[in-house]
């Protein structure tokens, strides 16, 4: 008998219960986009910020204290020196997947003969193919880390050892052109290169020339040295944890230094670093690591509050609906009142009804979101989102959470409702 009763008030207010059902999707389907996007915006952000530039500097610890003390690096500690050998070990450590791009630099004050007398000359890698020990295939190099730069002309190849890249401001000033060339003297020997690109960055790498690694270390005679490496990370924003353990790692429990180690705090992938590489220190670019954090916690917030408030709406127009609905059937429901049926039957019945309604309107409400989901992410992001597994869970509950909400006033009504007053149509 209660089964027959619920389908047939599902069939006679087929229009109402419609209508509950919509508002559920429209609820559930928004709820699913932003939580999926939520969840899995943290490395799209990340990836898009990481076109502003590197989140790690590594140099050498005693290169490091003269910089932190003096602002000395380059030239000021020339005979403190990072293994270009030991490179590749960044894509080693325990976050390595988590390592996006990287790039060494050996840094060093020459003069291009007939132009200049001092000029800083970079040497580095562009898009270096390198191939792990566990066979994965990486791309490293200024390239992709410097995708602000405009280049007229090309980019360096990292088998270009007779080519090099001008900063704009030299080529200003000395009416340098692409495909000129000019003599480069380093303390070793020095070297006739073709200008291949010109650099405009907007800073001071348009006072300066970049050339191929291993051409700026035989200029210099310091083979497979290098002065500094830049790393592009994607890091997960601090939190009480991670700045104690970047004060001091040593001052953290045990299980406080597993969850932070396991954790890709900007601190402890630079201490995985540290680990990997001999005599070095990686620190963080603060300003650049704070700011993506901040962006991120924003723009998770922003969704959470629509995800909220897309429900609480939800349940507002539910509300109303179920109302009207119980208001339309007050006296189907005088009547089982008047034959003995209790007020916890009934909103039993009720209850039955709207969530039956609602789960149906969630199902069609996720699959709408998953299009949402990919909507945003192929609009915002360029690529595709991944569902969330934990997202059905969350909105089954949603479901539930909602229609029983939007029940409480109907709930009230049936409660105060007498059967003597409504039998007889007052």
């Amino acid at each position: 008998m209660f089964w027959r009763m619920v389908r047939g008030t599902l069939f006679r207010q087929k229009s109402k219960m419609l209508m509950i059902a919509f508002t559920v999707a429209l609820g559930v389907s928004l709820a699913t986009a932003m939580m999926n996007v939520m969840l899995g915006v943290g490395d799209k952000v990340n990836k898009e910020l990481k076109t502003y530039g590197a989140n790690i500097t590594v140099m050498h610890k005693d290169a490091s204290i003269l910089d932190d003390l003096y602002g000395l690096s380059g030239e000021g500690v020339s005979n403190k020196f990072l293994l270009e050998s030991e490179v590749p070990k960044i894509k080693q450590i325990f976050w390595g997947f988590a390592i996006v791009d990287f790039a060494p630099y050996l840094e060093r004050t020459g003069e291009i003969i007939g132009i200049s007398n001092k000029v800083k000359i970079y040497g580095t890698w562009f898009a270096k193919h390198l191939v792990m020990p566990t066979g994965e295939e990486v791309d490293a190099g200024i390239k992709n880390l410097k995708t602000w730069w405009e280049i007229k002309g090309e980019w360096l190849n990292d088998d270009d050892e007779d080519k090099v890249m001008v900063g704009s401001l030299i080529a200003g000033k000395n009416n340098l052109k692409i495909g000129d060339t000019i003599e480069v003297k380093g303390t070793n020997e020095s070297k006739k290169l073709t200008i291949k690109g010109i650099i405009n960055s907007g800073g001071d790498d348009d006072e300066a020339i970049y050339t191929v690694l291993k051409t700026t270390q035989d200029l210099f005679g310091l083979e497979n040295k290098i002065t500094m490496i830049e790393v592009s990370a994607l890091t997960t924003p601090d939190n009480d944890l991670a700045k104690k353990a970047a004060q001091d790692p040593n001052s953290l429990t045990i299980s406080e230094y597993e969850t932070w180690y396991c954790t890709a705090y900007v601190s402890s992938i630079s201490y995985q670093i540290q680990e990997v590489l001999t005599d070095s220190v990686a620190k963080p670019n603060r300003q650049v690591a704070e700011s993506e954090g901040t962006i991120l916690n924003k723009t998770e917030l922003l969704m959470l509050l629509i995800c909220i408030l897309s429900s609480f709406a939800s349940a507002l127009g539910i509300s109303n609906l179920i109302t009207a609905s119980v208001i339309e059937r007050s006296q189907e429901i005088g009547l089982i009142k008047a034959i003995g049926g209790t007020n916890r039957r009934i909103i039993l019945l009720i209850l039955t009804e709207i969530v039956l309604t609602g789960i149906l309107g969630g199902i069609f409400g996720y699959i709408a979101g998953i299009g949402f989901t990919q909507i945003i992410g192929k609009t915002v992001f360029s690529s595709y989102i991944e569902p969330a597994v934990i997202v059905v869970p969350i909105d089954v509950a949603l479901v539930f959470a909602v229609t029983i909400i939007g029940s409480i006033p109907a709930i009230r009504y049936l409660l105060t409702l007498k059967p003597t007053e409504v039998l007889h149509g007052r």
